[in-house]
């Protein structure tokens, strides 16, 4: 009878659905300032990751061609292609796998492994010239590698997205893709520096290592790596708040409530939302690389510009947009707390709009003609699938010696003898448009995307995004291959307008669905987010 009196009483089930959200609750508590600094020194490491990410891509670009003419003569400028293509591919297969590894383990694993696989690729790229044959297909794989180290986009997005309240969550989105700009712009600087070492530098010949301005570059992005993965191991730790910024009990974490979530969690997320904007990132990429793709042989073509100029003045303007990506990542973070996202993005994709409409050729000036290939009754140098190679690609032709190059627009484009020039006023001011448009419907459709997730695991959706953007900048430039060379710039920029047209539709449709996973479910007011 003593024994039963100390015993506690039995909770019916009322009372134990009452103790157990107590207990939640006590979980949900108030983040600490501990966890706080903790929390952002991580969310830190991330954004250093995306930087190191990007700085990957950019800092060979310049020198892709002529290092691969240099270990493998047997390598052309369709090949040259495959190789700037196969970091997109790579980092397309990679960003679902490295998110689906995310959602089930410590990010910490995807994060060391997606990074370590980059060192090692960057390593590779720096010994391509050591085979005695098949060297441009060692260089494919380098690349190819790097793009699939590059997938830990998808992870970096995740983290961030659960790392953030729904308050911190636009400008923790527009730093991210602030950093990943600067490294865009940051890698060819890098690649210019090592260009003093020369081409052929230092042989150390005991481990076969040439230490040139070709092989510093990649060797110095794995060194890069290699201080991140240390970071990660140091700083990086697994943190998650709910959408109003309560500390709460991480998937992702080693320990006995790895495996709990909290109720903020229970429901079903909107998958129409969540394809529209798939969709809508998929058009804002492939704009952008179609953009990016055609400045080079349209101002080569419109302003008789050689291939050192239009390499030279391109790579001011592009960057000169990097820098303006990197004002306007920061300018939108405060203009979205008063308008909403969804207002910004709509925004972006109209400027995006009048930008490429402005490009459209007017007028009855026409470009100059490249007479000088059928005057001297000669095959033409540059055959119509070469003339819309990506920038990247025509980058090298800067070198070459040849003073009596033809310029102007080849006669082998029908379209030139009766397409109006674009004027350079035209091409100026749609550069700043669309430099102005991309970025902020980039970090919208990201933001947008993570509020609309919700507190659930964001790995494997942020990678299908990851992917869908890769995928975009891998059939952008195929596009503008064929339209531009075959049907001119009037048919390539009105399908553009087009495809912005239809992606604005498709904006208006869904319009009312993009709004946080919180509040769908009606545990926030949209104000509030």
């Amino acid at each position: 009878m003593a024994a039963a009196e100390g015993r506690e009483p039995l909770l019916g089930p009322g009372e134990e659905e009452r103790e157990r959200q107590q207990r939640q609750r006590d979980r949900d508590v108030v983040e600490t300032q501990e966890h706080h600094k903790s929390r952002w020194r991580s969310i830190w490491i991330m954004y250093l990751t995306m930087f190191l990410s990007s700085v990957g891509f950019s800092i060979v670009i310049m020198s892709v061609w002529p290092y691969l003419q240099k270990i493998d003569p047997t390598a052309d400028a369709s090949f040259l292609g495959w190789i700037i293509a196969s970091y997109s591919i790579g980092q397309m297969v990679a960003s679902p796998l490295f998110g689906l590894w995310s959602n089930y383990r410590p990010r910490r694993e995807p994060l060391v492994v997606s990074t370590a696989i980059s060192v090692a690729a960057n390593c590779l790229y720096a010994y391509v010239h050591v085979p005695h044959s098949h060297n441009k297909y060692y260089m494919l794989t380098a690349r190819a590698l790097v793009g699939f180290g590059a997938g830990n986009v998808a992870v970096v997005r995740s983290y961030i997205a659960g790392a953030t309240s729904l308050t911190e969550r636009t400008s923790a989105m527009a730093n991210t893709s602030a950093c990943q700009a600067v490294g865009f712009i940051l890698g060819p600087v890098f690649q210019t520096c090592f260009t003093l070492i020369g081409e052929e530098g230092i042989t150390w010949k005991s481990i076969h290592l040439q230490l040139n301005m070709y092989t510093a570059p990649v060797l110095f992005g794995a060194l890069l790596g290699i201080i991140n993965i240390i970071l990660i191991f140091a700083i990086f730790r697994e943190h998650r708040v709910d959408d109003m910024g309560r500390q709460c009990s991480s998937i992702n974490s080693e320990g006995e409530e790895s495996s709990v979530l909290d109720e903020d969690a229970e429901g079903n997320t909107d998958h129409v939302a969540v394809v529209a904007v798939n969709f809508l990132f998929f058009v804002i990429l492939f704009v952008f690389a179609v953009f990016e793709t055609i400045a080079t042989p349209l101002t080569m073509d419109m302003y008789s510009w050689t291939r050192e100029k239009a390499v030279f003045y391109n790579g001011i303007i592009l960057s000169a947009i990097g820098v303006e990506s990197v004002i306007v990542f920061l300018v939108v973070k405060m203009l979205s707390k008063k308008t909403g996202e969804r207002a910004i993005l709509h925004a972006g994709l109209l400027i995006v709009l009048i930008g490429f409409f402005i490009l459209l050729p007017w007028g009855k000036r026409l470009p100059n003609i490249q007479w000088q290939e059928i005057k001297n009754n000669s095959i033409p140098q540059t055959t119509p699938s070469e003339m819309v190679m990506p920038f990247w690609s025509l980058q090298p032709m800067q070198l070459s010696s040849n003073h009596s190059e033809p310029a102007g627009c080849p006669v082998t484009q029908s379209w030139c003898l009766n397409t109006p020039m674009i004027y350079l006023a035209q091409y100026i001011t749609s550069d700043i448009l669309i430099g102005l448009g991309y970025p902020v419907c980039n970090v919208m459709s990201y933001t947008l995307y993570s509020k609309i997730l919700g507190p659930k695991p964001q790995g494997v959706y942020m990678g299908w995004l990851t992917a869908s953007g890769s995928g975009a900048r891998i059939l952008g430039p195929v596009f503008v291959s064929q339209i531009y060379t075959h049907l001119g710039p009037r048919w390539a920029f009105s399908l553009i307008c087009g495809v912005v047209v239809v992606s604005l539709l498709v904006l208006e449709i869904v319009y009312k669905r993009l709004i946080a996973f919180s509040v769908r479910h009606g545990r926030m007011q949209e104000e509030s987010c």
